[in-house]
């Protein structure tokens, strides 16, 4: 069943991230305890995961990692840029910018 995370609230996306994680930990054959010394994270980090989707940024990443799905963030967070206008304004992102010295107006 596909659902459409932008009719979630926050607490419902992170709750359907776990659940999601816990049917890949499901499928690799895993137990929560086994993710968990895999991860380097508590079983109760793993329960918490799967059921609340409420752990640190940082144990979420040792998780994913830990199920071989990092590589599936990369295209979450790829920058897609949808026109020329918005390839222009994200390259102007990356370059420093400093604010123009202030010169004195002569009366």
């Amino acid at each position: 069943m596909n659902i459409d995370f932008e009719f979630l609230s926050s607490l419902q996306t992170c709750q359907e991230i776990g659940v999601r994680l816990r049917t890949h930990r499901l499928a690799q054959n895993l137990q929560q305890a086994e993710l968990a010394l895999k991860a380097g994270v508590s079983k109760l980090t793993i329960i918490n995961l799967e059921k609340k989707g409420t752990v640190t940024f940082h144990s979420f990443i040792q998780v994913v990692r830990a199920l071989g799905l990092l590589d599936e963030l990369t295209e979450v967070f790829k920058l897609q840029s949808k026109s020329i206008a918005m390839m222009e304004a994200a390259d102007a992102a990356t370059k420093r910018v400093r604010a123009s010295s202030r010169r004195k107006r002569l009366a």
